[in-house]
């Protein structure tokens, strides 16, 4: 452990707080749900679908267009998504249009973009308060 670590250094044990949080606690398949929920985001191709998804209902030709990537590889990644119940397609002729398969998902999508953003804009004021303080 580093010398900035902070760590609790007591043993003491909260009874009533930590009886009222494992009440609360999801069971462990909804946690190993949800991380795998999580691990299907990780991806920065499938980060860059649902972007775009989060824009607009997209066709495969138009997502491969736009991420210059072949309509294979997009499928792929969109099978993917899929499965984790990230989007969903519709038909139109011989065209399948994707998108975001409900607001809870465009809301998690949009709120980690926006803490994405907050924390990269909060780290380049940082650097420019050190540079002009120098």
């Amino acid at each position: 452990m580093s010398k900035g670590d902070i760590f609790c250094d007591c043993d003491v044990i909260h009874a009533d707080v930590v009886d009222s949080v494992k009440m609360k606690m999801p069971v462990e398949e909804e946690l190993s749900d949800l991380s795998d929920f999580f691990k299907v985001l990780g991806d920065s191709t499938r980060a860059k679908i649902m972007c775009a998804l989060d824009e607009s209902e997209l066709c495969v030709c138009d997502l491969a267009v736009l991420l210059n990537m072949t309509k294979s590889a997009i499928s792929h990644q969109l099978s993917s998504l899929k499965r984790a119940n990230l989007v969903k397609y519709r038909k139109e002729g011989k065209i399948v249009f994707y998108s975001l398969t409900d607001d809870h998902v465009k809301e998690i999508f949009e709120k980690g973009l926006e803490h994405i953003r907050e924390n990269r804009n909060s780290i380049e004021e940082d650097q420019y308060e050190k540079s002009i303080n120098t």
